[in-house]
């Protein structure tokens, strides 16, 4: 098979698809890799070593579409590339459909196989394509936040962790998943005092059980979180539903009871974000202010580390991209329940319940 991997474009989005360790496994087993010049600069990877790794570099984006039988990329197709996309080629990314109604309706119209990394789904129910992207996102979200926690940035001026003698900042992560449990270790190892909420009383006792003295598993209820948000910091909102839109859990009225110069961080923005307010931002221009509250709503929080994020994802994605190369996108779903729950449009058709009841667009029979 031939596989290509175009430079992304999203704004300050600095990681790739392949990494040179993934292009030699794939090389490696008589496949074809194209790679866009310079795709990998941002997560330290030169062209050269791509080439010693067995690529083939080219010059444009173009080519790689148009030779490439499956695209693998980090971040979903925009604008500028739906045309390039053909039909009955295979895209495995990060898509997000739920955000973007354009972006699904480009893909519909483009006849690819779409497999959404997000949506992978093991036998336990875990997400073993999204888990590392949300180790690096929870962990970034604390960093950020006690970044714009800081008044030259607009927050209250409030360290953290707090000194001596003055008291640390309460830290409000709402949703104890992958990115609500790094945050809250983030957030607990630089001495904030931290809330957890989530509405599973199983997973609340388990972290009860492992996570530090300085955080409080409690409850998430809408009761909760409004006592809670008028004297918090920082509040991070962590908010999973695979493939379908976030809820908002924090209403733009909410804002009124918060203190000026509080930080939310909405870590769920790709797919719509949890909070009422939030609006996507990028790593150039971050953040903006609604009610004297500070918004930090970065739809790509991991491209800003990319030599971490990129060889944090291959490890994961490099075993479905093989499985995808030798034994095609039929059979392979058809093979692999896993990588079955990921595929979301094909043949102009939407079939991922989430993503079709979303918009309220039809759905149809995944027949693989």
């Amino acid at each position: 098979m031939i596989i290509g991997t175009p430079k992304e474009i999203k704004n300050n989005e600095f990681r790739v698809g392949l990494n040179t360790a993934s292009v030699m496994a794939l090389t490696n087993q008589g496949h074809r890799v194209l790679l866009e010049t310079r795709a990998g600069m941002g997560s330290g990877m030169s062209d050269e070593d791509y080439i010693v790794a067995g690529a083939t570099i080219v010059a444009s984006a173009e080519e790689v579409y148009a030779q490439a039988d499956m695209i693998v990329k980090v971040k979903e197709p925009l604008a500028s590339e739906y045309e390039l996309i053909r039909a009955g080629q295979i895209v495995f990314t990060y898509f997000h459909f739920a955000s973007s109604l354009e972006l699904t309706k480009a893909m519909i119209k483009s006849k690819a196989i779409c497999i959404a990394y997000e949506t992978v789904e093991d036998k336990q129910g875990r997400l073993p394509l999204l888990t590392p992207m949300s180790e690096v996102a929870g962990r970034m979200s604390v960093q950020q936040g006690a970044k714009y926690l800081e008044k030259p940035q607009g927050g209250k001026g409030q360290l953290l962790g707090g000194v001596p003698g003055s008291a640390p900042a309460k830290v409000m992560i709402i949703g104890a998943g992958v990115v609500g449990t790094e945050a809250a270790k983030m957030a607990a190892g630089l001495g904030a005092q931290v809330l957890l909420l989530d509405i599973n009383l199983d997973r609340l006792r388990y972290l009860s059980e492992i996570l530090p003295p300085n955080v409080t598993p409690l409850y998430s209820s809408q009761e909760s979180i409004a006592k809670n948000i008028s004297d918090s910091d920082l509040i991070i909102g962590a908010v999973l539903i695979p493939g379908a839109k976030a809820p908002n859990i924090i209403s733009r009225k909410m804002l009124q009871n918060m203190e000026r110069g509080t930080v939310l961080v909405d870590v769920a923005v790709d797919q719509g974000g949890c909070f009422e307010s939030c609006q996507p931002t990028t790593h150039e221009d971050p953040t903006y202010v609604v009610d004297g509250v500070v918004h930090y709503c970065v739809a790509n929080i991991p491209g800003a580390v990319p030599m971490t994020a990129t060889n944090a994802l291959n490890n994961t994605t490099l075993p479905f991209v093989q499985l995808l190369a030798n034994q095609g996108w039929r059979e392979g779903c058809a093979n692999n329940a896993s990588l079955n729950q990921g595929l979301s449009i094909y043949d102009g058709k939407i079939v991922h319940a989430a993503v079709a009841n979303t918009f309220g667009l039809p759905l149809y029979e995944n027949a693989i």
